[in-house]
């Protein structure tokens, strides 16, 4: 059995300058009620791992709002003011991922592979400071693995033995994260008992999870 526990609980252990991967797609299955209590604890100089930068009043935006993190890693900061006005100030580090780039990281970091090559980003920006490598005549930039200290990550359901159930599109980031950090907490909308969800549409197993956050609002 996995721990469960309420948000403030699970963020306990987070220190100023952790490196956290949050899941969610401009805050579909994010984990709102984890972001709220990272905010509440007051930890700083975090690294966060996403795919954008949230909106100023949900989720991750309030902690960039708040100034509370470092260096942010995304594929697109649009839609929270705030991020582009602290990238520009310096007050925060941005580096900018093309999607599927990011995805390919993360998913290579809980492969343990030590890379991966792709075409996307070659002369342009993107390829600044990195190796490039040919295959069969064709160029190919090495994007390395991203991992993280944590994984904060949303679910429909998750059972006692940890393992979780994210519905449609709001899988996005959420199950290859899980397997790309050191510590994974699941804030699930509904906790049940072990059996209660269907085995085929577990997609974040057990063995993956760390803790489990009981009645978070998912999406």
């Amino acid at each position: 059995m996995k721990r469960i526990c309420t948000a403030k609980e699970a963020v306990q252990d987070v220190r100023d300058g952790a490196s956290i991967m949050v899941g969610g797609f401009m805050c579909c299955g994010g984990p709102s009620g984890l972001m709220d209590a990272l905010l509440e604890k007051g930890v700083k100089d975090l690294t966060l791992i996403c795919n954008d930068a949230g909106l100023p009043d949900k989720g991750i935006g309030k902690l960039v709002v708040a100034g509370r993190v470092k260096h942010l890693i995304a594929s697109h900061i649009g839609l929270n003011p705030a991020a582009g006005q602290k990238m520009h100030s310096g007050e925060m580090k941005v580096e900018l991922v093309p999607q599927g780039t990011l995805a390919e990281r993360i998913r290579a970091a809980g492969a343990g592979l030590g890379g991966v090559l792709t075409p996307t980003g070659l002369g342009t920006e993107v390829e600044k400071g990195k190796r490039i490598v040919e295959v069969d005549g064709k160029q190919f930039l090495l994007e390395t693995p991203l991992r993280a200290d944590f994984a904060m990550l949303s679910a429909n359901e998750a059972d006692r033995y940890g393992n979780a159930y994210v519905a449609k599109s709001a899988r996005n980031f959420n199950p290859i994260m899980a397997m790309a950090s050191d510590r994974v907490i699941v804030e699930a909308a509904r906790v049940v008992e072990p059996g209660q969800i269907d085995p085929d549409r577990v997609n974040i197993p057990c063995v993956f999870v760390t803790d489990v956050v009981r009645g978070g609002r998912h999406g």
